[in-house]
């Protein structure tokens, strides 16, 4: 409906307007790869699952989205250097242009509340794709609108303050998105929390080595190092140890968490970044 009355009413406003509903397709496809890929697992060949699947797929919707941006805003510019008034629309197309663009746009605010619901934070990232909809949706028809009936440049200047907030909208998203793949640490308001949990876990631990949590897709990793007295059986320490894990496992914002024992605290770090750098 959208590609009629972009071909009946020339406007590229409506046509930026259009591109992305189009490209929901695109959209709609790659999430519900994702989303299958994420629910099936081979446990072989992923050993600790597929949630940095999402993330990917977010990026890859954010990206293409951010690029369709970049070409709308070359192709406005292009017409406003240009200088050439549009034909004016007929009150038939103008009829059509209102019932086809309000259509859509109370549709995709229909499944913008529908997403918005839903658990998922790549449903999340489709609602927000239909929350922009409806913005280009509207901003779309009223430069249309206004550049037929006064200033024809209205339209083209639309179709740039369109591709604007695409770029900035999605860039942002793709730049959050992939943050959370290079394993970004967790905020310290999480880091206490997990350090509180660690040191009343069990009378049996005299002190915290180190506490780190950090992103790698959408929940943390966490790495505790705790102190056990020197002389406690392997038996209890593994206990211990084995149902720290499992405690903090248990928190919604983490993937998975791995607990290691000590008797000391005064060594060095057994991992450390800096050895693995490549060479300039």
């Amino acid at each position: 409906m959208q590609m009629y009355v972009t071909i009946r009413s020339g406007s590229l406003a409506i046509a930026a307007s259009t591109l992305d509903s189009l490209l929901d397709l695109m959209a709609g496809g790659i999430l519900w790869f994702t989303h299958l890929s994420m629910k099936n697992i081979n446990i072989y060949q992923y050993p600790i699952g597929k949630l940095r699947v999402q993330p990917v797929g977010i990026v890859i919707f954010a990206a293409v989205m951010a690029t369709l941006g970049f070409q709308v805003l070359l192709e406005a510019i292009a017409q406003l250097i240009k200088n050439e008034p549009s034909a004016k629309m007929t009150s038939q197309q103008l009829i059509w242009l209102y019932a086809i663009m309000l259509t859509a746009t109370a549709v995709k605010l229909v499944l913008w509340i529908y997403c918005r619901s839903s658990k998922s934070k790549i449903v999340h990232a489709y609602a927000k794709d239909h929350y922009f909809d409806v913005v280009t949706n509207v901003v779309g028809l009223v430069a249309a609108v206004l550049g037929d009936k006064y200033y024809w440049w209205i339209d083209p200047v639309g179709a740039v303050i369109l591709a604007l907030y695409t770029i900035t909208n999605w860039t942002g998203t793709v730049l959050e998105n992939a943050v959370s793949l290079v394993r970004q640490s967790a905020p310290p308001e999480f880091l206490q929390k997990l350090t509180y949990l660690v040191i009343w876990h069990h009378s049996q631990i005299k002190r915290i080595d180190t506490v780190r949590a950090y992103t790698f897709g959408v929940l943390y990793f966490v790495e505790v190092d705790i102190e056990l007295p020197e002389d406690l059986p392997l038996k209890e320490a593994h206990a211990i140890g084995e149902s720290l894990q499992i405690k903090i496992e248990k928190l919604p914002e983490v993937e998975r968490a791995f607990v290691h024992l000590d008797f000391e605290c005064d060594h060095k770090p057994e991992h450390t970044v800096l050895m693995k750098l490549p060479s300039s």
